[in-house]
């Protein structure tokens, strides 16, 4: 299987649009006031549906980036509040932490290659075949 996307609930459909906007995602479908889907720059899609109660929170939705810190240092700049700022973590990422303004949890990081092959990578050889570092 192939992971298509990510939806996720909002509670203000332009302030959400103008969020995910200025993380850097690119809009492909504006269907106010209930539903806009976004695409990453690797062709990745997102989207948020207006619901008028969020459920408890409970799932973080990752965005890598090359650039993380800059990145970081950029939205800020545009007013993005972040919880955490860039920290090198035990399992070899770089993670900065944020929520939308719905309250969805976010975490914007780096990982190279331990995303995918991290050292503690389990062997199975109908797994990830072709796909070997």
């Amino acid at each position: 299987m192939k992971l298509n996307q990510i939806t996720v609930g909002c509670l203000d459909y332009d302030t959400s649009v103008k969020f995910y906007q200025t993380l850097g995602l690119v809009q492909i479908v504006d269907a106010p006031p209930r539903y806009a889907r976004f695409e990453t720059e690797s062709g990745e899609t997102f989207s948020i549906h207006a619901v008028d109660q969020l459920p408890e929170p409970s799932g973080l939705i990752y965005f890598e980036t090359g650039t993380l810190d800059a990145d970081v240092a950029s939205l800020e700049a545009k007013g993005i509040t972040f919880d955490t700022q860039p920290t090198d973590q035990s399992w070899g990422w770089r993670e900065a932490r944020l929520r939308d303004p719905a309250g969805n949890a976010l975490c914007l990081y780096y990982g190279g290659d331990n995303r995918r092959f991290p050292p503690w990578r389990i062997s199975n050889s109908n797994q990830g075949k072709g796909h070997e570092k």
